[in-house]
């Protein structure tokens, strides 16, 4: 049974990233079309084997779904902007009726893109400094979204690390909400974009990691008891590029 239809039965009962390589620093990439061609000779088969050379955008009808299931289906898929392409290596569900959910408060100027088609983008700002993207889950109206908590460099490297102001290669570059939303470069004024569109900000489809970690989120003590403690984290095993704390993840 494939890890993502485990994922329900766990929570309910409970409530590779090759990158351990160097990241490539540079990638051309085009998003003239829905499939995006990428040039053998600018990858480093030796730093990331698995890498595809047709890179798909993800269709509309992926992320309509729970947003639990959604979350770990997003572990190993590429976020796009212009030349730059990070890995999805950690996120964190957010569904109706949670009381971690910014669904909680009701549709405000604030939250709803929540509330919208999934598929869209979600951006907030965190203590009015960090810009936090999330992927709006389900159908219109439900009020669900995936956080992406870390990623993995696989193009654009140099403008990573010009955005985030941190010449490093090690997963501190982008362990962390904030820093993906940085290193993407993106504002507040790209929540309600579609995602399953060419051009600008895209998600693309990228192969199903072997193994998954689970644990319970992160920073929302505020929460009910039982939301506090579901299982609602997920990670990609043996990957650096996963944020703190990591001692509260557990194998699927």
């Amino acid at each position: 049974m494939k890890a993502t239809r485990r994922v329900k039965s766990i929570a309910k009962r409970e409530s590779d990233d090759e990158s351990s390589n160097r990241p490539i620093r540079r990638c051309k990439l085009k998003s003239l079309s829905i499939r995006a061609k990428v040039s053998p000779k600018n990858l480093r088969d030796s730093i990331i084997p698995s890498l595809p050379l047709e890179m798909t955008i993800l269709p509309l009808g992926f992320f309509q779904i729970d947003a639990l299931d959604l979350a770990p289906r997003l572990l190993g898929k590429f976020l796009r902007r212009d030349d730059v392409v990070l890995k999805i290596t950690e996120v964190e569900a957010y569904r109706p009726n949670d009381s971690a959910c910014h669904g909680r408060f009701g549709i405000t100027a604030r939250t709803a893109p929540v509330f919208g088609p999934g598929g869209h983008a979600y951006v907030y700002l965190c203590y009015g400094l960090h810009t936090m993207l999330n992927i709006v889950a389900d159908k219109e109206g439900v009020g669900a979204a995936v956080l992406i908590r870390a990623c993995a460099p696989i193009c654009g490297l140099d403008m990573i690390q010009q955005r985030r102001g941190q010449k490093t290669e090690k997963p501190v570059l982008l362990t962390g909400p904030g820093k993906i939303g940085q290193a993407l470069g993106i504002s507040t004024g790209w929540s309600n974009h579609a995602l399953y569109t060419p051009g600008g900000l895209e998600i693309l489809d990228g192969p199903e990691p072997e193994k998954i970690l689970i644990g319970p989120r992160v920073g929302i003590e505020y929460a009910l008891p039982e939301h506090v403690s579901a299982l609602w984290r997920f990670a990609i095993a043996d990957s650096p590029w996963i944020s703190a704390p990591k001692n509260t993840l557990r194998p699927l």
